[in-house]
């Protein structure tokens, strides 16, 4: 029997495709602009298509060096989602087990999210802005000494209080369904501790570390209220990409928007593939294990 759908259910439909629009449309026009002709605009209607204003980009932005903010964007990003992994799976383990202040500790770990981004980042400045005045009165550096806040100090500082509450959130939900069975076997026949840990924990576990990993790599790669006061030097390619908006009146600046989208994209990709990739060796390891007793 078909079930006859009442106006109700159009309704939440057109509702669910205007939310959709909304959510994405900017992106997607910023994604068509950006292939418009040498002639072309920031707005409708396109003059051309083709891959100039990419040529453009890739020639640089005027005085600022698009490519090394890029790079320097992702060796933040690939510490920050390195970091990110292992002290959450180090939290995950830890947690397993109460221990005195654990409740406490937990709610620590994770208040960041809910503080304002700005709050954050101020803090962090102001914290090493004290730590080189503490530097300077005891003599510890020299007359040429200009801060310890920069790219893998503070800003991955700041980018850490943004990605580990969220890796840790999900290593502790993991970890709380975790049949602690397969451990007690692994002992039974003679493992130790890290064998255990080695051959029966971690391949169980990483499908969900890849997920971190994909949460700490993008929510590093999109900063820039964290980053914004904490960075003590050369732009995040997130602030150059905001300081751009106020000079570059050319589609250049959405190639440059385009780019940073099918990198976030690629990353999720990847991601996604792997976990799938994962899954299907052990799916077929269990298959093969399970014919093997046969």
């Amino acid at each position: 029997m078909s079930e006859t759908r009442g106006p109700a259910f159009y309704l939440l439909a057109g509702l669910f495709t205007l939310f959709v629009l909304f959510l994405y449309g900017p992106t997607l026009t910023i994604f068509v602009l950006s292939f418009q002709g040498p002639e072309g605009g920031l707005t409708f209607p396109m003059r051309g298509l083709s891959l100039h204003w990419f040529g453009v980009l890739w020639e640089g932005l005027g005085v600022v060096d698009v490519w090394a903010a890029f790079r320097r964007s992702l060796g933040l990003g690939l510490v920050a989602t390195v970091l990110t992994v292992v002290v959450s799976l180090a939290a995950g383990l830890a947690f397993r087990r109460r221990f005195l202040g654990s409740t406490l500790l937990f709610y620590v770990a994770i208040a960041s999210l809910i503080l304002p981004s700005i709050v954050v980042s101020l803090g962090i400045a102001l914290e090493f802005r004290v730590f080189d005045d503490l530097l300077k009165a005891y003599g510890l550096v020299g007359d040429d000494y200009a801060s310890s806040m920069g790219l893998f100090t503070s800003a991955l500082g700041a980018h850490l209080t943004w990605t580990l509450p969220f890796g840790m959130l999900i290593m502790l939900v993991v970890f709380n369904r975790f049949n602690p069975a397969y451990e007690e076997a692994a002992r039974d026949l003679g493992a130790s501790p890290w064998q255990t840990f080695r051959h029966v924990v971690l391949p169980l576990v990483a499908p969900y570390l890849i997920g971190v990993a994909l949460f700490g790599f993008t929510l590093s790669w999109d900063e820039i209220a964290r980053t914004s006061q904490a960075i003590g030097g050369p732009n995040t390619l997130p602030l150059e990409l905001q300081g751009l908006t106020a000079t570059v009146t050319s589609p250049a600046i959405y190639a440059l928007g385009t780019l940073t989208t099918a990198i976030s994209l690629l990353v999720i990709g990847g991601t996604l593939g792997t976990g799938l990739a994962l899954r299907r060796r052990r799916m077929r390891g269990a298959s093969d294990a399970g014919k093997g007793t046969l």
